[in-house]
């Protein structure tokens, strides 16, 4: 396997991948994700290999249809009034929101993006040539912005007050979903602890000030 990454991603995502047995080639930060895409769409046109490209892989999305999505269900007993997901390759809204708008249409499906200018991994802000194609915007019912503050000291404040060892995109989340919180009554928000807080440590993300 050969896996294409921004070069400012953290080195516990590149040493984890390396210890597998893969092969990095890393872009600049400049170019992004959405220069590893282009690079990735290059190799394959050059015969170079064939990209499982999660970001246009209808089973990306289909994972979420029959699990993610029934475990909310079956653990709310049904009672889930809002679904409040980061969106990065877009999958795991999308397949939560299939299942959820089938069973009540009127659950609320938030999607959540970094707000212009921050740069929260795990997160995506996309323009529209870069947009996901399993993404379909009639899923989802709103958008909040996250700003890069926010998802940051959410991220530390699982940790330090709920135990929970997690990922600066699982910080942008939950701070959205505490933001709706106040917006709304009587609800029940639920949203997902995607990512692990060991891939940051070099980062700084918890070191105290």
């Amino acid at each position: 396997m050969v896996l294409i990454m921004p070069e400012n991603l953290s080195q516990e995502r590149r040493d984890a991948m390396t210890a597998y047995g893969a092969e990095l080639i890393l872009v600049s930060e400049a170019l992004g994700m959405e220069g590893a895409r282009d690079l990735v769409d290059t190799m394959e046109k050059d015969g170079k290999g064939k990209q499982l490209d999660q970001f246009s892989n209808a089973d990306n999305s289909g994972a979420h249809i029959n699990n993610t999505a029934e475990e909310i269900w079956r653990d709310t007993n049904g009672e889930v009034t809002h679904f409040v997901s980061a969106m990065g390759t877009t999958g795991t809204i999308m397949g939560v929101s299939e299942t959820l708008k089938n069973k009540n249409s009127d659950i609320q499906i938030i999607g959540v993006q970094p707000e212009d200018g921050a740069k929260i991994a795990g997160i995506r802000r996309w323009t529209a040539e870069y947009l996901p194609k399993i993404f379909d915007a009639s899923r989802v019912d709103s958008i909040m912005d996250v700003s890069q503050i926010s998802a940051e000291q959410t991220t530390r404040d699982l940790a330090t007050k709920e135990g929970i060892f997690a990922g600066i995109s699982s910080g942008g989340a939950v701070a959205s979903a505490i933001e709706l919180s106040k917006q709304v009554d009587n609800a029940t928000i639920v949203t997902i602890i995607c990512d692990r807080g060991d891939r940051y440590l070099s980062t700084g993300l918890f070191k105290k000030n």
